[in-house]
């Protein structure tokens, strides 16, 4: 179990460095990353690296960071994820749904229609508008003081 949460740490770690790492200005990273993250909080699972880059390309942010920004759902916690989207738009959902799901396969999720889908976009959508924001503020933070710890140290390299 320890090398599981070991390798699942290394994991993050690496693409959280590989964000830093990107070179452009950190309004637009951020701004991709968030994009991605509210993207990716919508169940458009085979779409949503396609939809966060076009999104990117709209508003000009980094479309790397918005393609890296939708694993924040990914295979081992989409089905909670989904569970939560619909319980969220059951809530906010107008009117009554006929259906209830009893177990969240994609197969199920079709049959039950349209009503169930929209419920989950609707909670996606609630849920993945303060992730996202708060994704953009983080990151426009964290990615100014990196650059520049990066530049102070080509800055204190270059002049000994």
């Amino acid at each position: 179990m320890s090398t599981l949460f070991y390798r699942l740490k290394r994991y993050v770690r690496y693409w959280y460095l590989r964000i830093l790492r990107i070179r452009a200005h950190p309004h637009k990273v951020a701004l991709g990353l968030a994009l991605g993250v509210f993207v990716g909080f919508l169940p458009i699972v085979p779409f949503q690296i396609v939809t966060a880059v076009s999104l990117a390309f709209l508003v000009k942010g980094n479309k790397l960071a918005a393609a890296l920004g939708t694993w924040v759902s990914n295979p081992l916690n989409i089905p909670f994820l989904y569970y939560l989207f619909y319980l969220v738009g059951k809530f906010f959902w107008p009117g009554e749904v006929a259906y209830s799901l009893t177990s969240f396969e994609m197969k199920e999720i079709l049959k039950a229609g349209w009503d169930v889908f929209g419920m989950m976009c609707l909670g996606g959508a609630i849920l993945g508008l303060p992730a996202a924001i708060l994704t953009y503020f983080i990151f426009v933070k964290v990615l100014k003081k990196y650059n520049q710890k990066r530049l102070e140290k080509k800055y204190n390299l270059a002049n000994p």
